[in-house]
């Protein structure tokens, strides 16, 4: 609808135009200021233009048949909608069902990166937000017609593997009778407990009479990962997660020399005392980097170099991450890493999300016990759900801190957005259901005309008309909170309208039904995109 209005418009005026919503409804569907930017070329001013405009496209026979009305103000333009026009676009966006807005054939491509956290413990609410967005993303870029591919980076090489693979051990050693001194960075909590039991019935260990300690460390390290990953894995289901790919940190590294052997080449390191340094400073970072350490261990910075290496060989046009605020300082020593690579690195963009803050009934939510002084997204899902766990993650910027209190989304009332929607929807078929039960006939509701529409009905039409313009935007901006609102506001109009005007058994029955189904589509594309599937019952 946005692309139609704009693309006759710019045809006939020759010029770009801006098309924005009034703040008043009551002024038209649209508002351009493209009388602004004109006034400098026919040096009048911005009023005259706009009357002028107005008058002229008014004349035109195109746009007599996609307005009903053209209205200058101040400058501005206001532009109306037809009844007949909005009734055209509604059938064609039915017939599609939940292809309506979707796009296909785009050439570009996106690699996304996110979650990839530690296999060393299981999921907590810190790596949520990311994974949801990151997984809604996909689903909206797939569905506005690129080629994306998503992808789980597992940290299984160097220190935190070992970590794990010590705590596991010291705890399997204190259950077979030892005194044990844990050192602070070890990991703790009950899951440790649950990794020593089994790797102890895995390895068949009934003492450790002549073992090799730094054998079943290792051991223990790799065995307890894949036990992680697996229920990190089991937890992203529970999400509405599934990943494309997931690539090993250990696989990956394996090729470290021949990316190191072209940083050389290329100037981007150098020896100093004894270590290797990334020259990232030459472009933009405040300081260089060290890859590796005088003795011999490389940096966590290293394995990343040639993670990103391995994702570009991959030739996608996109390659986003989707990290924690505090990897901030990690985009310019990548960045520069992969300029002395030979790659654009402007087409990496880096995604930061900020903290999520949990409260229950007023009180700070309930770590567990489990994983230690941590929240666990299991926990938080078993409280709320997938659905209300996903829309509010998804519900403000990423860049803004997330704070919310758990018992707000169990409640079944308006003050729960998620419920709110979700009520709107099966609002919706309930109604279709009695229609059908009396013996009506939906086909019959998709053939009446919507002509003779209240302004209120007016504009619930218009409202669910624009979701692919909301889509757009989202995508566009990285700022899928604009899904979330705009399922909001679609939903509030919607009751609101069911509230004020009869629907069933009166002589609108089946142009408010239609209108109905209308809203109803774009309520259940919107969901989908966000990962939540849209209720037809409560």
């Amino acid at each position: 609808m946005h692309r139609r209005v704009k693309d006759l418009l710019e045809r006939i005026l020759q010029t770009e135009v801006v098309l924005e919503h009034p703040k008043e409804r009551a002024l038209g569907h649209y508002a351009s200021v493209v009388a602004f930017p004109l006034a400098k070329v026919y040096k009048k001013a911005p009023k005259i233009i706009a009357e002028d405009l107005a008058k002229s496209l008014s004349a035109h026979p195109e746009c007599q048949a996609m307005f009903s009305q053209i209205a200058p103000l101040n400058g501005y333009i206001n532009f109306t909608l037809k009844q007949e026009f909005l009734n055209d676009l509604c059938d064609e966006a039915l017939s599609l069902g939940e292809g309506f807005g979707q796009q296909t054939g785009k050439e570009e491509s996106f690699y996304v990166e996110f979650v990839s956290a530690n296999p060393t413990g299981p999921l907590h609410i810190g790596h949520a937000r990311g994974a949801v967005f990151g997984d809604s993303f996909c689903r909206l870029a797939r569905f506005l017609g690129y080629r994306v591919h998503s992808e789980y980076y597992i940290n299984d090489l160097g220190a935190q593997i070992k970590k794990l693979g010590l705590s596991v051990f010291l705890r399997l050693k204190q259950n077979l009778g030892f005194e044990v001194e844990y050192p602070q960075e070890c990991h703790k909590g009950e899951y440790i407990q649950e990794l020593a039991q089994a790797a102890q019935e895995h390895f068949k260990i009934e003492n450790l009479e002549g073992a090799d300690e730094k054998v079943l460390i290792a051991r223990f390290g790799d065995f307890s990962k894949d036990l992680m990953l697996a229920e990190i894995q089991d937890t992203l289901a529970d999400m509405g997660l599934k990943m494309d790919a997931y690539v090993s940190e250990k696989v990956v590294f394996a090729k470290s020399d021949e990316v190191f052997k072209r940083l050389e080449t290329s100037g981007g390191v150098y020896e100093n005392e004894g270590k290797l340094w990334l020259k990232s400073s030459a472009f933009g970072d405040e300081k260089d980097r060290v890859v590796r350490k005088a003795d011999g261990d490389f940096t966590y910075l290293a394995p990343d170099i040639v993670y990103h290496d391995y994702k570009f060989r991959q030739d996608y046009s996109h390659y986003i991450n989707i990290f924690g605020a505090d990897h901030h300082g990690y985009v310019p020593r990548i960045k520069a890493s992969l300029k002395f690579l030979g790659y654009e690195a402007s087409k990496l963009e880096v995604l930061l999300v900020q903290m999520v803050a949990l409260i229950k009934e007023g009180q700070p939510y309930k770590m567990s016990k489990r994983a230690g002084n941590y929240v666990l997204v299991k926990d938080v899902l078993q409280d709320m759900g997938k659905d209300a766990l996903r829309f509010i993650f998804l519900s403000k910027k990423l860049d803004t801190h997330l704070d919310f209190d758990v018992a707000s989304l169990q409640k079944q009332d308006s003050t729960n957005p998620i419920f709110y929607i979700h009520y709107a929807n099966a609002r919706i078929h309930t109604m279709l259901e009695k229609f059908v039960s009396k013996g009506g006939s939906l086909e019959k509701v998709r053939q009446s005309p919507l002509l003779d529409l209240p302004p209120a009905g007016q504009n619930l039409l218009f409202s669910a008309l624009n979701l692919p313009k909301v889509l757009q935007g989202a995508f566009s901006d990285r700022e899928l909170q604009k899904i979330c609102d705009y399922l909001k506001a679609l939903a509030a109009d919607l009751h609101s309208f069911y509230n004020a005007h009869r629907i069933l058994d009166t002589p609108q029955e089946l142009p408010y039904l239609k209108l109905c189904q209308m809203v109803s589509l774009s309520l259940t594309i919107g969901l989908n995109i966000l990962g939540i599937e849209a209720k037809k019952k409560m």
